[in-house]
C-alpha cells in the first residue's frame, strides 16, 4: 500500500505543469550574463521570471534577487544590511527558523547585539514585545510570517510598522507563508522578504529575497550577478519553475486553502481525541495545513519510527541525525519539557491529501502512540 505523505512544510512535489513548463526551457543553457546570442536567450528567461515574481508578490523586478533557497535568502536578508552598516543591533524572535538563527549568531560573532523575543506559550510574539525591545541603533528587525514548527501566522504588517516608526528595516521570513496565505511585500510593508520555490510545488535549489529599493546591503556571495547582490550563474530554467509555480499556487490559493483548513480540522480532532494528546501553537491563528501535537508519555523516536514504520510520513519538527531526536527549540521556546518537545509530532497537509489519508494517518496515530508508550 501507497505510504500517507503529511510532510508538505517540509517539501512539496513538483507540480506536473511546474515540470512541463520548465521542460520547455530546458534547452536554454547559456550564461544569462554572457552578450552573444546563447546567453541573451537565457537572459530573457531569467529576466521574465524575475518579472512574473516581482507582479505575483508586490514588489519591482529589480527588487528580486534569485537565490538558492530560502535559508541563503535569510542569510542574506540578515548579514548583507548588518555588513553595510558595520555595527548596532538586531530583534528577532527565539522560534525563527534555524537559518535566521544561525545568522543572527553569526552576526553575534561579528560585534553585533542580538536581542531574541521570547514568545508565550502559544508561540506568538508581538507588535508591543518589539516596541519594547528597540534600542537606539537597532536597524534591523527579523519576525517571520508563518512559523514552520507550529504554523502561527505573526502580526508582520503591525510590526513592521512599528519597526519603521523607529527608523528599523523589516525582515520576514515568508518562507511556509508563500503560497499558502495571501502575501505581498507592499501591503506587509516588508523591507526584505525570503521564499523558497519548493514550499509551493516548485523546483528545488531556488529561492528568492525580496529587497526593497533604497535598501543597502553587501552580497554575501560577492559578484556582479543579481545587481551585485548575489554572485553566481543563475539558473533561467529554475528561475522559470519557480515563477509559474507560484502563479499556479496564487491561482489556486483560496479554493485550497479553505479544502485544507477542513482538512486539517478533521485531522486535529482525530488526534486530540486520544488521551494525552496536546496541540502547540495557537488555535486559531496559522496555516490552513499545519497540526504540531504533544503526546504525552511518549518515547520521541519511537512515536516518530513507528509513524514510518506504519506508513505516515510525519516531521518531529527538529534536527534528527545519526539516530539522535534533537528537541525543538520552538517548543522549548513556548515552554515544552525536553521529554515533551522530543515526543511531538507535526502533521503538514498538502495539495494531493485526501480525507481518506487523513484518517488513516489518525487511526496509524493511535497505534503508534500505543506503541510508544508501551
Amino acid at each position: 500500500m501507497r505510504g500517507v505523505y503529511l510532510d508538505y512544510a517540509a517539501t512539496t512535489p513538483l507540480d506536473p505543469e511546474v515540470r512541463e513548463a520548465m521542460r520547455a526551457v530546458e534547452e536554454v543553457f547559456g550564461n544569462p550574463s554572457s552578450i552573444h546570442r546563447f546567453g541573451q536567450e537565457a537572459r530573457k528567461v531569467l529576466e521574465e521570471a524575475r518579472e512574473r515574481v516581482a507582479e505575483a508578490l508586490g514588489a519591482r523586478p529589480r527588487e528580486v534577487v534569485f537565490t538558492a533557497g530560502g535559508s541563503e535568502a535569510d542569510a542574506l536578508a540578515l548579514l548583507g544590511p548588518a555588513l553595510a552598516r558595520g555595527r548596532g543591533h538586531v530583534v528577532s524572535t527565539a522560534v525563527e527558523h534555524a537559518a535566521v538563527l544561525g545568522a543572527l549568531r553569526l552576526l553575534e560573532r561579528l560585534g553585533f547585539a542580538v536581542t531574541l523575543l521570547k514568545p508565550d506559550s502559544l508561540g506568538m510574539v508581538y507588535p508591543e514585545q518589539v516596541e519594547e525591545a528597540l534600542r537606539p541603533d537597532t536597524f534591523l528587525v527579523s519576525v517571520m510570517t508563518a512559523n514552520n514548527e507550529l504554523g502561527n501566522l505573526y502580526p508582520v504588517r503591525e510590526i513592521a510598522e512599528v519597526a519603521h516608526r523607529h527608523g528599523a528595516l523589516f525582515h520576514t521570513d515568508a518562507v511556509q507563508a508563500v503560497g499558502q496565505v495571501p502575501f505581498r511585500m507592499d501591503e506587509v510593508g516588508a523591507d526584505l522578504v525570503s521564499l523558497s520555490a519548493h514550499k509551493f510545488y516548485g523546483p528545488k535549489g531556488v529561492g528568492a529575497l525580496l529587497v526593497r529599493q533604497g535598501v543597502e546591503l553587501m552580497a554575501v556571495v560577492p559578484g556582479k550577478q543579481e545587481g551585485g547582490r548575489r554572485g553566481g550563474t543563475q539558473s533561467p530554467v529554475l528561475a522559470h519553475g519557480m515563477a509559474v509555480a507560484l502563479e499556479l499556487a496564487l491561482k489556486r490559493l483560496p479554493e485550497e486553502a479553505a479544502r485544507l483548513a477542513a482538512l486539517r480540522r478533521r485531522l486535529e480532532a482525530g488526534l486530540l481525541a486520544v488521551e494525552g494528546v496536546e496541540l502547540n501553537g495557537h488555535p486559531e491563528r496559522r496555516l490552513p495545513k499545519l497540526v504540531n501535537v504533544t503526546v504525552k508519555g511518549a518515547d520521541g523516536e519511537a512515536l516518530l519510527l513507528a509513524m514510518d514504520l506504519l506508513g505516515v510520513a510525519v516531521s518531529s519538527g527538529s534536527a534528527c541525525s545519526a539516530g539522535n531526536l534533537e528537541p525543538s527549540h520552538v517548543l522549548l521556546a513556548i515552554g515544552r519539557s525536553y521529554a515533551e518537545a522530543k515526543a511531538s509530532l507535526r502533521f503538514s497537509l498538502g495539495r494531493f491529501t485526501t480525507e481518506e489519508e487523513v484518517d488513516r494517518a489518525v487511526a496509524v496515530f493511535r497505534e503508534a502512540v500505543a506503541r510508544a508508550r508501551a
